[in-house]
């Protein structure tokens, strides 16, 4: 195995405070961005139809607009995608087939004739009730995998260190939602799917440092040791496998973000964000979230044990 570092040391578990306040100051910005600005959904969770046009000359959108609103649909999203000869039009309808929706809009741009010569390359219907559904699966999904994630770790290795985990993965599907708010990006299918990737990558890391920190327990621990030690220990250990871990989905999702095209922008926008917070909650969230639970809860109860066993 490549290693990084050669006996690091570093003081992770120490510095979690200081960890928990810029946690608590994401996050809050994150739910900020949610509650105001919540998110903007996809076709496929809406509803609707969506339509790819290229036209031969750089189009005006107002132009685009006019020749929508001629059939009733001046209300749709106009977006570039791309380069300036290609657009998106989202349009939510409720009563229509693809091919009445295509047929329209088809007409309506050829009789706008400053808009020049253009073709449709896509279009996608989805009805509303589909969309309906699909949030809802969306949402069974993430929580599902919570649920999951805290049956496996509390099965492998504890209750404590599965609660810990699924608030780690919380914070970073938060942290990652809040993201896609703040910068107005869409909550489509591919997003979805970076979400439950980052779900995975997330609880991988934790996984490691845990089964570290279990393998350390087994041998004989340095008497005055504490259980905060240990775990920096188990994370420092790691670490070299974290850092090359993470550092290759990084480099793969910057090299989707900046070339793989806009279709599978958002999808690797995510993963980037996703990536570095599920690396920081591996840390700073799951391992130092079970450091406390074990040294405040687990020990006033040990000396609640001791004074009634005194007395």
């Amino acid at each position: 195995m490549i290693e990084l570092f050669r006996n690091p040391s570093y003081n992770f578990i120490g510095k979690r405070h200081w960890a928990y306040l810029a946690s608590g100051l994401f996050t809050l910005i994150a739910l900020i961005s949610l509650v105001t600005q919540g998110l903007r959904y996809d076709i496929d969770f809406l509803g609707g139809a969506l339509m790819q046009v290229r036209f031969e000359q750089t189009p005006d959108v107002g132009r685009i607009r006019s020749a929508l609103s001629t059939i009733g649909l001046g209300e749709s999203i106009i977006q570039q995608f791309g380069d300036p000869h290609e657009f998106i039009l989202r349009m939510h309808l409720q009563d229509a087939s693809s091919q009445d929706v295509a047929r329209k809009v088809n007409e309506a741009l050829a009789k706008e004739t400053s808009l020049g010569k253009f073709e449709i390359r896509r279009v996608e219907f989805v009805g509303p009730q589909v969309g309906k559904e699909l949030q809802l699966d969306a949402v069974k999904a993430v929580l599902v995998s919570l649920v999951g994630i805290l049956a496996y770790i509390a099965l492998r290795f504890d209750l404590k260190g599965g609660a810990a985990a699924v608030v780690a993965v919380f914070h970073d599907v938060l942290v990652c939602l809040g993201a896609i708010s703040l910068t107005h990006r869409e909550f489509s299918l591919p997003v979805l799917a970076a979400l439950l990737t980052i779900i995975g990558f997330s609880v991988n890391d934790t996984i490691v440092a845990y089964d570290r920190l279990r393998e350390n327990r087994t041998r004989a621990i340095p008497k005055g040791k504490t259980f905060a030690s240990q775990m920096n220990d188990a994370v420092n250990q790691t670490l070299s496998r974290t850092i090359l871990t993470s550092l290759t989905v990084l480099l793969s999702a910057v090299i989707l973000f900046f070339f793989a095209g806009k279709v599978l922008e958002d999808f690797a926008f995510v993963l980037l964000v996703g990536v570095i917070t599920g690396t920081y909650s591996t840390t700073y969230i799951a391992a130092a979230l079970v450091v406390d639970w074990t040294e405040y809860v687990e020990g006033r109860l040990a000396g609640r044990k001791k004074a009634v066993a005194k007395a």
